[in-house]
Order: structure tokens, then C-alpha cells, then sequence
């Protein structure tokens, strides 16, 4: 096999095994479940400071879970609180002053104009409830009664409404001289500030210590993609942790309700919270100041929490204490959470699952998300991207194709060689090895293209499939979703049969291909017809049946990838020509095409000297 073939062959084996292991490796299935239980709420103390020392005693809130029945009417009818900002709208439930209910206007759940908003909280009653909500737990000498948590009826101004221009002030009296103000604002993208205030107008001091809980019920409706995280996310003292939910079910750490729990101290920075593919919820506990981290699962209720638990704070008669903390609740847009990172939210764009590649994937998105600014358009900024990386690695590649040519400039004397050295092996290696270092050609430097071209693959690849700048985004004509596999289909002739295309994920519609995977093909099978055809005829067989297979394989890949994947094919296959073209070895394209559709000629038997079998019934003829 020559190098050219060699190195394409490598390329191709190398490819098809990336997608072979992101492809098949996706995690097992999860079943849906249904909960309506309240969350446990269960914070234990942090050690207090020296001017409260009697508070350094392990507490914790009991454990809401109310009638379900009792506790869905009540939630329901609760008074609520307006929410609407430019890309959220929804409400706030004064029962617990939970954030509960919030829908993202930007985003619809499908391609259609009129399809639902997707909506990123739910309340208790509606399926999969998921929520934010802050309270306090007792200290020494305050009993749950005494705080407000997961039950607390606030009291709010008549009419009053959440917008970025108008914070919602919320009070609650627990009768006993302690005055509960919070305060909720949000700003124009996905982040609400929660700051509480506790005034003591009594005649002892108090001990109490704030937290924050994300509550979801049951498994959410995930897209059990392997090379996506969904689940619990964590980042504490500079370190980011990511939790599969399967992994909160199984944690060994328990609490002080006896739950199981992974509990992380922290003394600076961090926040903690859940993950869906394109969405998220994240606590921010105060930056710059100790904090606790849990994630845990309560098995009774089937409800997966995220905590911020916070040192005691003692308020002293005639004092107040007050503490602010944040929640993020939104789409995980890379210029909303890159200014957030900015303005001191350390690491957040982490939240953004970049990978192991994420040395590749984040400079590679940033480059894409350039260029979509200029042109505007993701499909054009698609083949951008291509051209650029292609100019970036074209030093290299001009080095491999000009190897390569001139190792085929040697065929003449590997041939001589071959005929010298006979069957002696070790011989014909030492020759050959002196040949190419007396004509000063690297016989390797073929494949570095190849090795340089799988990684790139796989963080764009990573790239389309996680970020939400991709998700729904149009190229032209019925390419309307790059991250999305090819909505044409040979099954109803692209379009001109009156009936659908299969739905994307069946055996139908990987076998009736679309429009792209076909121009897939058709690329890569040019691109083999550079060369002439292997002698061997194993790979031959290889080589001719390659291109076809990949694109039955890429079918059901994002179309964005696929329309990256034909642009490096085109770009290659111009670039070898060129260089080839050069080195006075113009390609009999249309020859090899030929050669390859024309009738194979019969191997001649081995032994044809010997007679014939004599076949069973018949006599020879003489």
C-alpha cells in the first residue's frame, strides 16, 4: 500500500473510531419518576465564631414532608409574585418565598414558533417539581417554628412585581421579636439576589444561620447524551466537581437527618447546583467567605438537593444581621455566564461541560462565536472555523503532502530494491532505510496531519453538541437546527413524497439517509480517487466500501458536524491535489474513477498447470 492510501486509511480507522466510542458509549437509560414531597431540609451548624460560642452545637430543621395532598393545595393557593425580565417570566411562590416557577422566553421546545417556552422551574403539582428556596434554621434557644422556612406565608406589597428595574421586598414576624426582610431582585439575564435581613427587637440574643436549597423531584427528562453532563455540578475553593445522578443516589457521607450526603467545607469561593443539557440552576453562596456545599438525596421523597449551608450568626437585642446570596436559573449562554465569570463569579464558565479537550473546545467555540458575530450565520461560521484551523495546520500538511509526493517519487527505487534484497527482510529495511535518509524524506511525517485532525474533530464535535449557540440554529433551506441530525430523508425523496421523514433516532432514519450524509460520501470517496486503487485486493474492499459506511454513520450525527466534516474533505482534497499537481503528479482522478467502476479481471488459479477435477458423473473427454 502506498503512503498516500497508508495515511488516508489511517485517518479513516482513526475516525471511525472516535465515533464508534461516542456514538455507542452513551450512558444507560434512566427510568422517570414522580415525586411531591417537600425537600428535608437539614442543616447542621458550621462552628461559630467567638462571639457566639454557645451556638457551636450541631441543629437542624426538621424535616418538612406534609400530607402531599395538603401541601399541593397549599402551594396553589399561595400568593405569588410576578416575575418578567427580558428573557424570563414567571412567578414566586410567598409559600416559602420559593423561586418555582419560571419559564425562559428566548427559548421554545421546538423548532416551531408556536411551541411552548421551555421552562426551566416547576412548582410542587406540576411534573418533575424543581425549585430554589432560602430560609433559616434554628440555634440555640430558637425552635423551627421560630424561622422562616419551606411553610412560611411572606407577606409582600399589594401588586408587587419582579422586574430588573423593581426588587420585591418580602417580610415575615416570627411573634417573638424577630423581624425577617427579604429583599429579591434580579438583573436582565438569569441571576436573582436573595438578601435577608434579621432584625432582634426582643430581649435575648438569637442564634440562627442561613441556607439554600435546590430541590428536584425525581429524575428530570434527560438526553442521555454520553459526551453532555446532566446532573449535580460543584466548584469549592477553585476545584470543579460534576455528580451523575446515579452517583447522588450512592453517597456515603451521611448527615445529621441520617440522609446520605457529600458534604465539602469551603473557605473562599464556589457554587453548587444542577445541570441539564442547555440549562441550568446554580446556588452562589457570599464569594470571599466560608460556606458548606452538600449534595444529597433523599431516597423517601426521591428528591436530588443541592445546599448552601452558612455559619451561625448571632443577633444580639436592638441588632440585626443581614446576609445576601444568589441563584442562577437560565440558559447556559457563553457571553451571559463569561460576564458573570467576569464580574467576580470565579470559574463559572466551567458550568459549560467543555471536557477533557477543553484546551481545544473553549478556543474552538470562542473562534466560532467570532465569526457567527461577523456573518451571522452558524453554518457559514462552520465552514470559518474549517478554513481557519486549515490554515492553521497547513505548514504541517504542506510538509506531509510534499513527503508524501516525494515518497512516491521513490517508487522506482523501492521497487529496485524490492528486486535486490529478494526475501531478505532485514536487508531490504536497512536499504530502504538509508534510501530515505540519503533523499532526506520522513516517511511519518504522513500521518501528523492525521493524528492533529482527530482531536479537532472530537472538540467541535464536543462544542456543537453542549453549547446552546448551536442548539436551533438555521443554516439555509431545511437545515434549520445544526445541532440537530439531517431532517431530509431518501425515505420520502427529500421532500417530494407527501409523507414525513423518519424520526430521528430509528433504524429508518439511519438507513434513509439525508442530503448531507450523501455529500459526505461523495467527498470522502473523491478524495480516495486521488490515488489509484491498492493492488491488494483486501484493501481495496476496505477503501471502496469506507465512504459509504461512514455515511451511513454520520446520518445520525449534528449537522453541523457533518457540514464541518465536508469542508475539511473539500479543502483536503483541493490542497492534496494542488501539492501533488506541483510535484509534476497530476492525480488521473477521472482515470481511477474508471478503473474503479470497470470489471474486475479473474484471478488466475494457483497451479494452473494441474488437470482439471474430474467432475462427478461425467467421464474426461478424450
Amino acid at each position: 500500500m502506498d503512503d498516500q492510501n497508508r495515511n488516508l486509511l489511517l485517518a479513516t480507522v482513526l475516525s471511525f473510531f472516535v465515533i464508534v466510542v461516542w456514538y455507542v458509549g452513551g450512558s444507560w437509560l434512566f427510568p422517570e419518576v414522580f415525586a411531591t414531597e417537600e425537600p428535608l431540609v437539614a442543616v447542621q451548624a458550621a462552628p461559630s465564631d467567638a462571639a457566639a460560642p454557645a451556638a457551636n452545637t450541631a441543629a437542624a430543621a426538621p424535616a418538612t414532608n406534609p400530607d402531599t395532598a395538603s401541601a399541593t393545595d397549599a402551594l396553589a393557593a399561595a400568593p405569588r409574585l410576578a416575575v418578567k425580565t427580558p428573557k424570563l417570566e414567571g412567578s414566586i411562590s410567598l409559600l416559602g418565598a420559593r423561586i418555582d416557577d419560571l419559564s425562559l422566553t428566548g427559548y421554545r421546545e421546538t423548532l416551531d414558533p408556536a411551541s411552548p417556552e421551555v421552562r426551566i422551574l416547576s412548582p410542587i403539582g406540576q411534573e418533575h417539581p424543581y425549585y430554589a428556596l432560602f430560609g433559616w434554621a434554628p440555634g440555640v434557644g430558637l425552635t423551627a417554628d421560630d424561622v422562616p422556612g419551606a411553610k412560611t406565608l411572606w407577606q409582600a406589597a399589594a401588586g408587587a412585581e419582579l422586574t430588573p428595574e423593581t426588587p420585591a421586598t418580602l417580610t415575615w414576624t416570627n411573634g417573638k421579636g424577630l423581624t425577617f426582610i427579604r429583599v429579591i431582585s434580579v438583573d436582565a439575564d438569569f441571576m436573582f439576589t436573595v438578601s435577608d435581613k434579621v432584625e432582634n427587637a426582643g430581649t435575648a440574643a438569637a442564634s440562627l444561620y442561613p441556607y439554600g436549597i435546590i430541590a428536584r423531584h425525581g429524575l428530570p427528562k434527560m438526553q442521555n447524551i454520553y459526551v453532555v453532563h446532566e446532573g449535580a455540578i460543584r466548584r469549592t475553593d477553585g476545584t470543579y466537581e460534576e455528580l451523575k445522578y446515579n452517583k447522588v443516589t450512592d453517597l456515603s457521607v451521611v448527615d445529621s437527618e441520617g440522609t446520605p450526603a457529600d458534604v465539602v467545607e469551603a473557605t473562599t469561593d464556589g457554587w453548587i447546583g444542577f445541570t441539564d443539557h442547555y440549562w441550568m440552576t446554580t446556588l452562589v453562596p457570599e464569594q470571599g467567605k466560608p460556606w458548606t456545599a452538600v449534595t444529597k438525596y433523599v431516597p423517601g421523597a426521591d428528591i436530588y438537593q443541592a445546599e448552601i449551608r452558612q455559619p451561625v450568626m448571632t443577633v444580639a437585642p436592638g441588632a440585626s444581621v443581614a446576609v445576601s446570596n444568589r441563584v442562577f436559573a437560565g440558559a447556559k449562554e457563553w457571553e451571559t455566564i463569561r460576564g458573570y465569570q467576569t464580574a467576580g463569579l470565579a470559574g463559572f464558565i466551567d458550568s459549560i461541560d467543555w471536557g477533557w479537550f477543553f484546551f481545544l473546545t473553549k478556543p474552538i467555540f470562542y473562534i466560532l462565536h467570532f465569526v457567527h458575530g461577523l456573518i451571522g450565520n452558524m453554518g457559514l461560521a462552520i465552514i470559518g472555523l474549517t478554513f481557519f484551523l486549515k490554515l492553521l495546520v497547513l505548514p504541517l500538511a504542506y510538509k506531509s503532502y510534499v513527503s508524501m509526493a516525494r515518497m512516491k517519487e521513490l517508487q522506482p527505487e523501492m521497487e529496485a530494491l524490492k528486486e535486490r534484497c529478494g526475501d531478505d527482510k532485514q536487508k531490504l529495511q536497512k536499504e530502504t532505510m538509508q534510501l530515505y535518509k540519503e533523499k532526506k524524506v520522513n516517511p511519518a511525517a504522513g500521518c501528523l496531519p492525521v493524528l492533529i485532525q482527530i482531536p479537532i474533530f472530537f472538540s467541535l464535535y464536543k462544542v456543537i453538541f453542549v453549547t446552546i449557540e448551536l442548539r436551533q440554529a438555521p443554516f439555509f433551506g431545511w437545515l434549520q437546527d445544526l445541532s440537530a441530525p439531517d431532517s431530509s430523508s431518501l425515505y420520502n425523496l427529500f421532500g417530494l413524497f407527501p409523507w414525513d421523514a423518519p424520526v430521528t433516532g430509528t433504524l429508518t432514519h439511519t438507513i434513509f439517509i439525508g442530503v448531507l450524509p450523501i455529500i459526505l460520501g461523495i467527498s470522502m470517496w473523491l478524495q480516495q480517487k486521488l490515488n489509484p486503487a491498492p493492488a491488494d485486493p483486501v484493501q481495496q474492499q476496505i477503501f471502496a466500501w469506507m465512504p459509504w459506511v461512514f455515511m451511513f454513520m454520520l446520518g445520525s450525527f449534528a449537522s453541523g458536524l457533518v457540514v464541518y466534516w465536508i469542508t475539511n474533505n473539500t479543502i483536503t482534497f483541493a490542497q492534496q491535489y494542488l501539492i501533488m499537481l506541483s510535484h509534476g503528479h497530476k492525480p488521473d482522478i477521472f482515470g481511477n474513477i474508471r478503473k474503479s467502476f470497470a470489471k474486475k479481471e479473474a484471478v488466475p488459479v494457483a497451479n494452473s498447470n494441474k488437470a482439471p477435477a474430474k467432475l462427478p458423473g461425467k467421464a474426461p473427454k478424450k
